[in-house]
């Protein structure tokens, strides 16, 4: 089923199918979600692509930044190769969550016209419109994230208020019911005795 941003120079590279997961609680838990994921090699297939390379070495990983990710970067290189003719996830927010990484992407599948899909839609960053709508859903990707995150820390904050938050010991201790103790063990205690001593 060919589609009318799919050009035969887009056919005859390969396309790569990048999957992602957050965090190892999610892979481990979320397998739905990996199989959906996975899923959409079949979709690509369907589009007209014979070779496709999957991309999973993130898996765990985050795509918020600040963290190594070793798979999206292959893929930036073998975009920028001019090996690819399409790079697919299930969801565009899958390749990245913050400006940096997701203008760079965009950018390099401009220059060399490679399209991007996900499970709804065809884009060619070429396209003024796409490339419009792109830059929508990278920046409400973003949005997302800090949404994501000051939940997160407004929930932990309600917790310390209530005397409901967990927190692991500190190195030299552990908790014993309710209170910390000193770690009973020799060597633990002589090293850090050793470091406050310098």
């Amino acid at each position: 089923m060919m589609h009318e941003k799919i050009g035969p120079h887009h056919l005859e590279r390969k396309a790569i199918l990048y999957v992602r997961q957050s965090s190892a609680h999610q892979v481990l838990h979320n397998r739905e979600s990996s199989m959906l994921q996975y899923a959409m090699r079949d979709h690509l297939t369907v589009l007209g692509w014979s070779r496709v390379e999957t991309i999973d070495d993130d898996l765990g990983r985050s795509a918020a930044g600040g963290v190594v990710r070793a798979g999206f970067d292959r893929m930036i290189a073998e975009v920028c190769l001019g090996k690819v003719g399409a790079v697919a996830a299930r969801e565009v927010s899958r390749f990245a969550r913050n400006s940096r990484d997701w203008q760079q992407l965009i950018e390099m599948c401009r220059v060399v016209d490679t399209v991007l899909i996900d499970q709804e839609t065809v884009y060619a960053p070429r396209q003024g419109n796409d490339r419009l709508l792109l830059g929508l859903k990278g920046s409400l990707n973003e949005y997302e994230l800090d949404l994501l995150r000051q939940r997160s820390l407004s929930a932990r904050d309600e917790k310390a208020r209530r005397g409901e938050l967990v927190v692991a010991a500190p190195v030299g201790f552990v908790k014993v019911g309710d209170r910390l103790e000193k770690e009973p063990d020799r060597r633990v205690q002589e090293a850090i005795t050793l470091v406050f001593d310098k």
